[in-house]
């Protein structure tokens, strides 16, 4: 069965550039998140062989996200220059190698993701995501999967249907039904205030999803968690509106698009440029280069996660 890779470009960057140690090349320029973001998507890559991959980022317009909710978002931190200059690096990177990489106005990472990871199932294609974003695992279905990230040396984790009804307590089509209750802190947005994780699982268990919680307050015993659910229904469904992924969108894409067989010649200079000799002599085996030693701090799966 052919294989898809999928990867979340910006959420990699951002994992890569804080797992690793800072280091720079002789002129100054700060590689450490290129380094890694070519390490796990070699690793990746070796590991699943697939035929086809594509790298999906964010660009800086706004989304319908942002139209809806003006504070979605908000309380991130500015990006440290150090990280921010290194994604036209990883962009060359992708280039040199000849990977297929997508980027819309109007449109996150994320929802990128879910249209070709969407289109994959369709054709029934195994499609792999590797992502450490919790909103992913509402995409998993019979022919697509979620693998967290892991730099280093350990393996990331696949989740398939199971194993997220087995971690979560929910099925994937209710990831976005629980961050809507919930809330989630990350985006900036609140849910159901006064009802935590274990309370949104429950009321998903009992009535699947938010529209059915809400047609049936009247079976909810407790007046508390029934007086939440009215008092912010109106943040619970705006929730569900920020964390559900767009799967339907045209945005010219072919599945075609993303064939890749092999990484392209010009990556040798790429390596050169940014003196990466040990990742060359990975990607590269036969290329006989001396290898230079970088540090890498190991981090357990449930940091990157």
């Amino acid at each position: 069965m052919d294989t898809f890779l999928i990867i979340d470009g910006n959420g990699l960057i951002h994992r890569a550039f804080h797992a690793l140690p800072e280091f720079t090349t002789k002129a100054g320029l700060h590689t450490n998140a290129v380094f890694g973001f070519a390490s796990i998507l070699h690793k990746t890559i070796t590991e699943f062989a697939p035929k086809y991959v594509a790298v999906c980022f964010d660009t800086k317009a706004p989304t319908f996200r942002d139209e809806l909710y003006i504070k979605y978002r908000t309380q991130r931190p500015q990006i440290r220059e150090e990280l921010k200059s290194q994604f036209p690096y990883v962009k060359e990177f992708l280039d040199a190698s000849g990977i297929y990489k997508i980027e819309k106005d109007g449109l996150e990472a994320d929802d990128l993701i879910g249209i070709i990871a969407t289109k994959c199932s369709l054709e029934k294609i195994k499609t792999i995501i590797l992502s450490g974003d919790k909103d992913m695992m509402q995409l998993i279905d019979d022919h697509v999967f979620v693998l967290t990230p892991q730099i280093g040396f350990g393996k990331g984790k696949l989740y398939t249907k199971e194993e997220v009804k087995k971690v979560f307590g929910i099925n994937p089509k209710q990831i976005a039904d629980y961050k809507a209750i919930a809330g989630d802190p990350s985006d900036n947005y609140k849910g159901v205030t006064g009802i935590g994780p274990k309370g949104a699982v429950a009321l998903l268990n009992q009535f699947k999803t938010l529209e059915n919680v809400y047609s049936h307050l009247d079976k909810i015993e407790s007046q508390r968690i029934r007086n939440s659910l009215v008092v912010y229904k109106d943040n619970a469904l705006l929730s569900k509106k920020l964390a559900t992924i767009i799967t339907e969108n045209e945005v010219g894409f072919s599945i075609d698009d993303a064939a890749f067989t092999n990484y392209n010649e010009t990556l040798h200079d790429f390596f050169e440029k940014y003196e990466f000799r040990s990742l060359e002599s990975r990607f590269f085996p036969k290329a006989k280069r001396p290898v230079e030693k970088v540090e890498i701090k190991k981090e357990s799966q449930d940091s990157l996660f």
